[in-house]
């Protein structure tokens, strides 16, 4: 029989255990295990039996996140401006407790810090104290997990589900709005147009308060900064509309005449009141700040 020596060390103030064997390839995962914080530790080496013909494998056990019982809860400030500064903009769990800290609502959020904007904002007197939970790499499985963490341990404690999960609840997610159609500029590529592809642009902006350019239709846009902007529109409940650009039979030639008209040279493009707001990286920076609910109320 053959042995294995695995390094064994607890690097202070860290909550980890990492676990490395040095058979292992140099990229392999460590092994990781939760630990409460502890004075730092030193193991010289542990010594596992092992069979000399088996092959080494990599383990990585995920890591959980605080339980809702120990995380600390911090008061939501009165101005949703120094909500970003108490709060993450991290992907994770969340949960709102009203002014009496009677658990409302939890949550997950891809942006914690904005979705406590938004909350604060439209059930201000729901919303006294939060807690929240980072998730490291937050894949819909891992975010989902942690919610349902949260939930199972307040059902246990207090035999019932926060009101504002319970079902047929709108309080706090959103209803998702009938989707419109994506507008067409010309009735065909093949039709004799009497006034120019620009002054189409023009009119279609300036009747409309919030106009998206994008790559795609709004029901499956065609690149990932279309789908953030569909997504951040949708989810700030916008009356928005939105236009094809890679559509050469309906909107032909637009590409091009839109960026002479904005000059902005990339998609997507965004117009609310006329005017060019910006493309995919100024409105997430508009929503991360939380911005965006009181800029389209304008």
């Amino acid at each position: 029989m053959a042995t294995a020596t695995v390094s064994l060390s607890l690097v202070h103030a860290s909550p980890f255990l990492r676990f490395r064997s040095p058979c292992s390839p140099p990229n392999a995962p460590s092994l990781l295990l939760y630990s409460h914080p502890k004075p730092c530790l030193t193991v010289s080496s542990v010594y596992l039996k092992s069979n000399a013909a088996a092959k080494p494998r990599a383990i990585t056990i995920a890591l959980a996140h605080k339980k809702l019982s120990e995380t600390e809860i911090v008061a939501v400030p009165p101005a949703s401006e120094q909500l970003s500064g108490n709060f993450p903009s991290d992907a994770g769990v969340y949960a709102i407790y009203d002014k009496n800290e009677e658990l409302q609502f939890i949550g997950i959020s891809r942006n914690i810090a904005a979705s406590v904007t938004v909350h604060q904002k439209s059930v201000p007197d729901l919303c006294g104290s939060v807690k929240v939970g980072v998730v490291d790499d937050p894949d819909r499985t891992a975010l989902t997990q942690a919610w349902k963490s949260w939930m199972e341990e307040h059902i246990k404690a207090t035999g019932k589900v926060p009101p504002g999960n319970e079902s047929g609840n709108a309080t706090w997610v959103r209803q998702t709005p009938k989707r419109k159609p994506d507008l067409r500029l010309t009735p065909g590529r093949h039709v004799q147009l009497t006034v120019s592809l620009e002054e189409l642009i023009d009119r279609l902006v300036k009747e409309n308060k919030v106009v998206a350019f994008i790559k795609g239709s709004r029901s499956a846009p065609m690149c990932g900064f279309s789908q953030r902007v569909v997504g951040i529109l949708e989810s700030e409940g916008v009356d928005y509309e939105s236009v094809d650009v890679l559509d050469e039979e309906y909107n032909n030639g637009l590409r091009e005449t839109l960026k002479k008209y904005s000059n902005w040279p990339t998609f997507p493009q965004i117009f609310v009141n006329g005017e060019l707001v910006g493309g995919c990286d100024i409105l997430t920076s508009m929503y991360e700040k939380g911005e965006l609910t009181s800029f389209f109320k304008k």
